[in-house]
């Protein structure tokens, strides 16, 4: 379960964000990575170190105001900090002792939706294939 539903929150994410309409999708996809950098700062064990993230993720997330790749690249980078916090045992979320984990597996679910150009889920699912069309 500790994989499962890090993947449904990051589907239900996904969908969520889907129903914003472009271009706005992809600004706030924007905004939202500029603040998964700072999402350690208050508290995130590694010192000084934690500065580092916000201001790579800052010119990620400004990147990714023209390019869903870039902010693919924002959630993979957010990823692996999650991945070091988990391993060094200071989570995200501090009454949540596997939060960092949880993290490391929803993100990445979140930036292949990005690599995929952030296309909304809804037209995904009212396409029918192509033989199935009614007669």
């Amino acid at each position: 379960m500790s994989i499962v539903m890090p993947i449904v929150i990051g589907l239900i994410c996904v969908c969520l964000l889907s129903l914003i309409p472009e271009p706005h999708r992809r600004q706030v996809n924007a905004v939202l990575v500029a603040g998964a950098g700072a999402a350690y700062l208050s508290g995130g064990g590694l010192g000084y170190a934690e500065f580092v993230l916000p201001v790579v993720m800052t010119y990620v997330a400004y990147r990714g105001l023209n390019s869903w790749t870039w902010i693919g690249v924002g959630w993979l980078l957010h990823t692996a900090w999650d991945v070091v916090h988990h391993l060094q045992g200071s989570p995200i979320l501090p009454f949540a002792e596997h939060s960092s984990f949880g993290c490391a597996v929803c993100d990445p679910v979140v930036a292949l939706w990005c690599f995929a150009g952030g296309p909304p889920v809804l037209g995904w699912l009212r396409r029918r294939p192509a033989g199935d069309a009614a007669a």
